[in-house]
């Protein structure tokens, strides 16, 4: 703490008095973040010089153990501005005025300066510390998000911190990962927005909002459909229209309770962009529920393999073989709907009948048979997998 040097020329007495009125001016504030500014301050008005080094140091110090213990800016400087004010009337040269007028001024120029140099340095040394410590919460936010993603620490851990980001992991949590047509940050105003949207008003719901290598990552509760629907809504709300010039995509892992639960969901959800990609799925939410039958037929490659060169190669012998893949493709996400398959491609009725015949004749399997149209699906959907025909056998 900052000492003043010679006795104060001002009582201890009055000294205590005009710290407790500005503590009490200052909202409370412990009377100990003074240190002894006031008894230097006293001392530098009557010898005329300013605070030493040693001492702007300790105040700067004092403004780092304040931000340390909580206290705010405000009410700190408060307390040093209060109790400057009250100390000016108890000062030597004011006492004496009637005697020496010209003393005033120059004491009201020394204080004046003193408390201008305390406070910036304590406000300094508040500020230097406040960084310090954002950027050790940061880094332990990040600390958590990964270890709750991944799975990288001790599972009763995990969840202990988890309480302090405002996670109860005992129910059934999901993770929606959004791929943008940037890559996303902590500071991006766009995870600013998002919080607000998952998390309401009050800010109280048990969601957590992250960026994650260039990814939005959003934990959140889903005990239920509906529950996570209305979220994936607001989250899509905030995003905007997926389109061309601000394509984004969703990728939904399936719930689960526990931070393992979290772990399988957002490793889902990670899975899903990816062979969301792979098929060229357009659709703005994907969820890996829906895409569990490529698992199922990524699971035995060289079946599926088979599968596709034994269906599909007569499909080779004519230009356009990818055309009629996502002719093919298009007819049966459509439910064997024709006009809606032309909608989709952007064709006329008529060419997407033309297609699906030429299909029909080349393979021998008519798409519009029951019979026949689940084994030309299973095998679109292997083809999309495989990149074929452009990497057959892949």
């Amino acid at each position: 703490m900052p000492t003043g040097g010679k006795a104060a020329p001002v009582s201890a007495e009055i000294i205590a008095e005009v710290a407790a009125g500005g503590a009490a001016d200052a909202g409370g504030v412990s009377v100990e973040l003074l240190g002894d500014f006031l008894t230097a301050l006293a001392h530098a008005v009557v010898a005329g010089r300013p605070l030493s080094r040693r001492q702007m140091a300790a105040y700067q110090a004092i403004g780092d153990t304040a931000a340390r213990q909580g206290v705010a800016l405000r009410a700190l400087l408060d307390l040093y501005l209060s109790a400057a004010w009250r100390l000016w009337r108890h000062q030597p040269p004011v006492r004496e005025a009637q005697r020496d007028p010209a003393a005033v001024v120059v004491a009201g120029e020394v204080m004046l300066h003193a408390v201008d140099d305390a406070v910036a340095a304590i406000a300094e040394g508040f500020q230097l510390a406040r960084r310090s410590l954002v950027r050790a919460e940061e880094s332990a936010r990040r600390e958590f998000i990964e270890d709750l993603l991944t799975g990288g620490a001790d599972l009763a851990d995990v969840l202990r911190r988890a309480d302090g980001y405002g996670l109860d992991l005992s129910g059934p949590h999901a993770v929606a990962v959004v791929l943008g047509p940037t890559p996303f940050s902590d500071g991006a105003a766009v995870l600013a927005a998002v919080e607000r949207a998952v998390l309401g008003r009050k800010g109280d719901a048990d969601a957590l909002v992250a960026s994650k290598e260039g990814r939005l990552v959003v934990v959140f509760p889903a005990p239920d459909a509906e529950a996570s629907e209305q979220v994936l809504a607001r989250l899509a709300r905030v995003l905007g229209p997926s389109v061309a010039e601000n394509h984004w995509q969703i990728g939904v892992g399936r719930p689960g309770p526990g931070a393992h639960g979290v772990v399988s969901s957002y490793q889902e959800a990670r899975d899903a962009l990816l062979l969301a990609e792979r098929v060229k799925l357009s659709e703005p939410i994907v969820h890996a529920r829906d895409l569990l039958v490529y698992n199922v037929l990524l699971r035995d490659r060289a079946a599926i393999t088979d599968l596709v060169e034994t269906l599909l190669s007569p499909l080779r012998a004519v230009r356009g073989a990818a055309a009629l893949l996502d002719t093919l493709a298009a007819y049966f996400g459509s439910g064997g709907n024709a006009a809606q398959t032309a909608r989709t491609l952007h064709l006329s009725v008529r060419a997407v009948t033309y297609r699906l015949d030429r299909v029909r004749s080349l393979t021998g399997l008519d798409p519009a048979s029951p019979t026949d149209r689940f084994s030309l699906h299973v095998a679109v959907l292997g083809a999309k997998l495989l990149d074929w025909p452009e990497a057959p056998g892949r």
